[in-house]
């Protein structure tokens, strides 16, 4: 084949599609890329720079096709690298509705294999580029998995405050690294090495995190049976550890054979010897796990093996291992939770999820967002008449400042007695409703009766509460450390 290259503004052109198709899609930097590749102003909205960037690249590949130029054993170096990239930016997109439909009915039928309908089609378009059969369907897994990736972190995760586009952000890099060249080169099939914690309040939406983290590994292409080898919905499994008292903790996690202790009438599978070799485990509430046990699991950290209860013969564990704990992050750095040898094992990345109180100081219409969200999942209709009857319950019993202690699961529970009772009284203390701290210091500000030196020890301490050390709330208010330490220690002993 004739060596072909890139002109000048082709370059810069499919170089900026490159770079698109490798940055994180729920950072700021792809925003610019596609309002680049459109050529529109900042001020066009996210997905009308999307569809046109994608329309953009579609007609600058139609100009090679029509020059014969459209193929990637045409070039050489750096040209072919890009045109590659870009070939695969193009299908992607081409096919991300079908992907979407292919994942919903995927859901739909739950273990069960399905056809890929639209497999040979888009098989074909690398085919005729210049991809060789194994990278065909090797780049159709990897497409599969990044709309999986993208489906779930941004339709079962909702908001856009700062702190939750950070968080998903944070899930992403997770699940292909912060750098997707670097993931498709040498680690697409290695991520059962990358452990991961979990850590936030109760109800912040640490298990559906872990779900979308889980449903979204890499799944190999059966060309012959035009199916993926196994459902995502298989994926994923949990278990809660604080479920299960010490004596059967160790049976639930590596199972056992009959007769290895009273009451084992039969062999019993644990939850690793249940994982996928393509899933991912989720052990809930690993913050409470004694620290024998911790050894063993260090040991299928370490080594991906383990052996049931009774038993010497060792299995072999494939999956990926999410732990999530309540705990604050200072005890988990500061040695009070794990073991040190379990603890930089484990924690190959650590995720905080936001509390839903900041998320809506940061954008208050998050909360709209998620009342719009729950409702539809409750009664399968989305309503805003529903959701605005809600939204003025809330800010008639609750208040504009109400601190949401139990977080998203508290307001579900919340939408559910206002649709039931049409009434929510929040969690009280002593039969009053709880007045925090928050609260106290606008409602300070708004009647002017707060001395400074109370509502800069009140600040300190809700930031204090919040990022667990003296160093960062200090950084937040532009204060030193020991004048930090100082108000906090004067708020407690008011």
């Amino acid at each position: 084949m004739k060596t072909v290259k890139l002109s000048s503004s082709e370059y810069h052109f499919f170089k900026t599609v490159y770079n698109a198709a490798f940055a994180n899609p729920f950072s700021d930097l792809r925003e610019k890329l596609d309002l680049k590749i459109a050529g529109l102003f900042p001020s066009a909205s996210r997905r009308e720079s999307i569809d046109l960037c994608i329309n953009e690249v579609d007609l600058r590949i139609k100009e090679l096709e029509g020059q014969n130029r459209a193929n990637i054993n045409a070039f050489q170096g750096r040209d072919k690298e890009i045109i590659t990239v870009v070939f695969l930016f193009d299908l992607f997109h081409k096919f991300r509705d079908s992907f979407d439909n292919l994942i919903e009915d995927q859901i739909k039928a739950q273990d069960d294999l399905i056809t890929v309908p639209f497999a040979k089609e888009a098989m074909y378009l690398l085919h005729i580029k210049g991809f060789d059969n194994k990278s065909i369907t090797h780049y159709f897994a990897l497409s599969y998995q990044l709309r999986r990736a993208f489906y779930f972190i941004s339709n079962s995760l909702v908001g856009s405050s700062p702190c939750m586009q950070n968080f998903k952000k944070h899930l992403w890099n997770n699940v292909f690294t912060y750098n997707i060249d670097l993931y498709r080169k040498f680690l697409w099939n290695k991520m059962e090495d990358f452990s991961t914690l979990l850590l936030g309040e109760t109800g912040t939406g640490k298990g559906t995190a872990a779900k979308a983290i889980g449903r979204s590994g890499y799944i190999p292409f059966n060309e012959k049976k035009e199916c993926f080898v196994e459902s995502f919905t298989r994926a994923f499994s949990s278990l809660n550890l604080s479920q299960y008292p010490e004596t059967l903790l160790e049976s639930e996690l590596f199972g056992h054979t009959k007769g290895s202790f009273t009451g084992a009438i039969d062999d019993h599978k644990g939850v690793f010897d249940r994982c996928s070799p393509h899933g991912s485990i989720l052990l809930d509430e690993i913050g409470e796990t004694p620290s024998h046990v911790q050894i063993k699991l260090l040991r299928i950290l370490q080594e991906r093996s383990f052996s049931p209860m009774g038993s010497h013969e060792k299995s072999r564990f494939k999956g990926r291992v999410i732990g999530a704990t309540n705990r604050p992050k200072k005890e988990i750095i500061g040695g009070q939770v794990f073991r040190d040898d379990f603890y930089y094992r484990l924690c190959s990345d650590i995720i905080e999820v936001p509390p839903l109180r900041v998320r809506i100081q940061e954008k208050p219409s998050e909360l709209d967002d998620l009342l719009l969200f729950t409702i539809q999942k409750m009664t399968g209709t989305h309503s805003e008449e529903l959701s605005v009857q809600v939204k003025r319950i809330i800010d008639q019993r609750l208040g504009k400042y109400y601190q949401w202690p139990g977080n998203v699961r508290e307001l579900e529970q919340c939408v559910r007695s206002v649709l039931l009772k049409k009434d929510y009284g929040g969690q009280q203390k002593n039969g009053n409703e709880k007045l925090d701290l928050a609260e106290k210091l606008v409602k300070g500000i708004l009647n002017r009766d707060i001395m400074v030196s109370s509502l800069v020890s009140g600040y300190c301490k809700l930031l204090y509460d919040q990022f667990g050390t003296y160093e960062q709330v200090a950084k937040h208010t532009g204060l030193d450390r020991r004048t930090i330490k100082k108000y906090i220690i004067n708020f407690k002993n008011r």
